[in-house]
């Protein structure tokens, strides 16, 4: 999950806060406080990313790495940090909204949307791969 939740905060941070130049990490002061918080946050995802790379190493070191589980995990976790950064940063504290000076509507439901089909499509991915290590005697019927 921590993988998902790195490529998530760096596609945000790359697309909306250097290239599309929407908005910063925290935009309540500054814009020089502002690119000091992105510099924080893009260094987040990406200590995320690498933390995650030694979790899944460490199961393939140990032979138990799954295929599926591995890109469940990852679904998950970026959905996971797209909807807590929509509905959380942007609308609880504030931190910083997707665009200024437009009607926030269509890009609060398609960032939150998006977000819960990863989630989805994470937890299902993780299901299924939870079921393909289950022993078969398991899931028989008694």
């Amino acid at each position: 999950m921590l993988i998902g939740v790195g490529i998530a905060a760096f596609v945000d941070e790359t697309v909306f806060h250097q290239l599309l130049h929407w908005h910063h990490f925290y935009d309540r002061s500054t814009p020089d406080i502002g690119l000091v918080s992105d510099g924080l946050f893009h260094a987040f995802g990406w200590f995320a990313v690498v933390i995650g790379m030694f979790m899944v190493a460490d199961l393939r070191h140990r032979a138990a790495l799954a295929g599926r589980a591995v890109a469940g995990g990852v679904l998950a976790g970026a959905g996971g940090f797209q909807l807590y950064d929509g509905t959380v940063q942007h609308k609880l504290m504030g931190l910083h909204q997707i665009r200024y000076h437009v009607d926030l509507t269509p890009y609060d439901l398609t960032w939150n949307i998006l977000a819960v089909v990863f989630l989805a499509a994470g937890a299902l991915l993780l299901r299924s791969a939870r079921h393909a290590n289950t022993p078969a005697h398991v899931n028989a019927p008694s």
